[in-house]
């Protein structure tokens, strides 16, 4: 464990940063499209127009960070779930996967709190609400369940990406396309976490536990079974590495098997 903080303290700083900088953006443009006070909001007035623009903002947040300095060197995880499943597949340690989930919590409570002290009263309305994450309208039996098959479908896609040498360097722009449209069209049912440390970060803030066990158990369990459903057809060994970018130069903490991995 102490080997582990010592040599990679690095790469767990980060990953907090880089959920806290996707927290602050999702604060950011929350209260910019979702706020009455909003000149945005008030000219936008159709809430699928505005849900669009969000998800195309939080999907190019998302790109920008896996393509960051920061994020080619930690693998721009930033959601427990991506870890977890990385841990199963075995490309990553275990203290370093540990290191990584609480940077990512920390991260995520951090970027909220931050957006709290500039956003103030904005991002606390309860239209905008910290931008939690909850179940839509159909309850959270179906949240779950969608929960579970958008993370199953994004763990899919990087799996299928990054392990394919013609596409891997473009993993970030696929996922960032999922969560775009995700955001566009799934956020009525479950909110659209994919990511336990996300929700727990708004949670935070804003109080509102309801539903957390949602977020906690489906997006890690779709994504399980995506990377169950990717050994079982093309073998635990076809897994590169737990970086979703790895054509640079920065140093890889992981098991990794790209030729051009600098240790």
């Amino acid at each position: 464990m102490l080997n582990a903080l010592k040599q990679h303290w690095p790469e767990y700083l980060m990953e907090a940063a880089e959920l806290g900088l996707f927290m602050i953006s999702a604060c950011s443009f929350g209260v910019l499209l979702e706020y009455p006070g909003s000149p945005a909001h008030q000219a936008i007035a159709d809430p699928f127009l505005r849900r669009v623009l969000m998800g195309l903002a939080m999907g190019l947040t998302a790109i920008s960070i896996v393509y960051s300095p920061i994020g080619k060197r930690s693998g721009a995880h930033f959601n427990p779930s991506v870890t977890l499943t990385f841990w199963r597949l075995g490309k990553i340690e275990k203290w370093d996967a540990v290191f990584y989930i609480l940077a990512q919590f920390v991260g995520g409570v951090l970027g909220v709190t931050v957006s709290s002290l500039v956003l103030k009263t904005a991002l606390s309305a309860p239209t905008v609400n910290y931008v939690t994450t909850l179940p839509g309208e159909f309850g959270v039996g179906v949240a779950f369940l969608a929960e579970a098959g958008i993370s199953f479908l994004l763990m899919t896609v990087v799996l299928n990406v990054s392990n394919q040498m013609k596409l891997a360097r473009y993993t970030g722009v696929f996922a960032g396309s999922l969560v775009v449209t995700y955001i566009s069209l799934e956020a009525p049912i479950s909110g659209m976490s994919m990511n336990p440390a996300r929700t727990f970060g708004s949670a935070f803030s804003a109080q509102n536990w309801n539903a957390l066990w949602i977020y906690f158990t489906a997006p890690p369990l779709g994504m399980l079974l995506a990377a169950e459903a990717y050994t079982r057809l093309k073998g635990v060994s076809n897994v590169l590495c737990a970086k979703l970018h790895h054509h640079n130069d920065e140093r890889c903490i992981f098991k990794c098997n790209f030729s051009n991995c600098s240790q």
